[in-house]
């Protein structure tokens, strides 16, 4: 899914070079009447190359350039002279890129670390010049060895956002608001179904100049484990998390019904999302008075099986008390 310049998985063919041939040359020199061999060998071909770059947040340097090709090695020349190597191919991707085969979807490697760089095809060997085949039986050797040809392959490119905190929630929770009121990010809002269609980072400053990373990830809607809805394409972004917050507007009809729904799905997604640590954020809780929120507090206490608290990204309460809760929890 792309929105913009957002684009977050992409299919790429990629083809290393292939290695130069050796050079099967004979000494030619005046004065000097048998040379010998002195074929020099081919150089290697190009490696196509993944590195992790921290300044990229998506892979929409892919979106229009699908195919990369390496340089082939040159061939061996005369006076044992190698040849040049073909040109590496580096491919810039952002931190929490995953690599996949796109034949068998095997994850190949993984990217998470600043100039962190990963051979995705290597180029073939040069091949050798013939004064490696000389002996004091065949002293003229009138061959030389071919170069190895390159790889060649379809591979997936998949980012996962990294971030310390992932928003979950079904559309309309008040996931946008929360991350455009308590951090500098500028996603659009509007009051309508699934407004996000990308996920949105922002960095939430803390006390004494401290940060951490918050994730807005696309609305989830039942079903989305099995593909339904925008929410379903995201889920991959909600693994990087240490910390999801679970956000249900004050004003829904079920907010143990709603937690359990989310909770489902990020299950049925990928078992190990239940081992993250999870805060349940009840949101526009500005619309209750004192009366309504002592009766959904019993309530809340009595049914929800974890830690939960009121906010209101519109009145702007009760946030402080949702960053210092967070913040103790990215800590543990």
């Amino acid at each position: 899914m792309t929105e913009g310049n957002f684009v977050d998985y992409v299919k790429l063919y990629v083809a290393s070079g292939n290695g130069g041939k050796g050079s099967a040359h004979l000494h030619r020199e005046k004065y000097i009447e048998k040379g010998g061999p002195d074929g020099g060998d081919g150089g290697r071909g190009g490696h196509v190359i993944i590195r992790g770059n921290e300044n990229l947040w998506t892979l929409y340097t892919y979106k229009f350039k699908r195919h990369f090709k390496a340089g082939h090695g040159e061939h061996g020349s005369k006076q044992r002279s190698t040849g040049a190597d073909g040109e590496d191919v580096y491919m810039d991707v952002p931190l929490g890129t995953v690599v996949r085969d796109k034949e068998t979807n095997d994850i190949l490697f993984e990217i998470t670390d600043h100039g962190e760089e990963k051979i995705i095809a290597e180029g073939g060997m040069g091949g050798r010049g013939n004064w490696h085949f000389k002996s004091s039986t065949n002293q003229t050797p009138r061959y030389a060895q071919p170069g190895i040809p390159g790889q060649e392959c379809e591979i997936i490119l998949e980012l996962k956002v990294l971030a310390d905190v992932g928003l979950v929630g079904f559309p309309n929770a008040g996931k946008s608001t929360l991350l455009s009121v308590i951090t500098s990010a500028k996603p659009k809002i509007a009051d309508y179904e699934f407004t996000t269609l990308k996920p949105n980072l922002g960095i939430v400053e803390y006390r004494d100049h401290q940060t951490f990373v918050m994730a807005d990830i696309p609305g989830i809607i039942e079903g989305a484990a099995e593909g339904r809805g925008l929410g379903h394409y995201f889920l991959r972004h909600i693994e990087r998390n240490s910390v999801l917050l679970f956000l249900v507007p004050a004003d829904a009809d079920d907010i143990k019904k709603q937690y359990d729904i989310l909770l489902d799905e990020l299950k049925r997604y990928n078992p190990e999302m239940l081992d993250k640590e999870r805060l349940i954020a009840i949101s526009k809780s500005d619309m209750l008075d004192e009366e309504l929120k002592a009766e959904l507090k019993e309530e809340l206490d009595n049914n929800l099986p974890i830690d939960y608290l009121f906010i209101s990204s519109v009145a702007q309460k009760g946030l402080q008390e949702l960053k210092d809760k967070l913040w103790a929890m990215l800590q543990l």
